[in-house]
């Protein structure tokens, strides 16, 4: 699993870096360790861009990108639509970039106050959420998001961040 951090950003610490890349590598081993439709799938080819921005740039993405106009803590860019297609790909023991996350440093600074999780916490979060997404996870209907939650919970309390 690869995770690449744009512009060496300083806001992401050593620790932060590091639990990122359990908690990526926790996901994509629950969604494929035992192979998807019987596909041997090789999770150590995985890509996953990371960028981390200001509330006006997390703003802007999410107005051109998603017709919102309003800050949000977390977008996420899935490269594949079909979680199939994706395991094939993995199974071809190639590089391949599952998508791409995009953090708000301010939100995440704001949540973490507001809940009372911590900077590091935060930010993990935001992005085993948004990992999820780009396993083909979503939260809009009751039933959907309550197995989100509960995959995003495994996940954090694998890598020793639960509540």
């Amino acid at each position: 699993m690869n995770i690449y951090f744009s512009d060496d950003d300083s806001r992401l610490t050593p620790e932060i870096r590091e639990l990122m890349e359990r908690s990526a590598e926790a996901a994509f081993r629950l969604e494929f360790g035992s192979g998807a439709d019987g596909i041997d799938v090789n999770i150590d080819g995985a890509e996953v861009g990371v960028t981390v921005v200001s509330a006006d740039e997390i703003r802007q993405l999410n107005r051109d990108y998603r017709g919102n106009d309003s800050v949000t803590d977390v977008l996420s860019f899935p490269q594949f639509d079909d979680m199939d297609e994706l395991a094939e790909e993995l199974a071809s023991n190639e590089e391949v970039l599952a998508g791409d996350v995009v953090i708000c440093y301010d939100r995440v600074l704001s949540q973490a106050e507001e809940f009372g999780t911590g900077v590091t916490r935060e930010f993990v979060y935001l992005f085993t959420h948004s990992i999820l997404h780009l396993l083909g996870y979503d939260h809009m209907e009751d039933d959907e998001k309550a197995v989100m939650r509960a995959r995003e919970e495994m996940i954090m309390k694998e890598i020793g961040v639960g509540r």
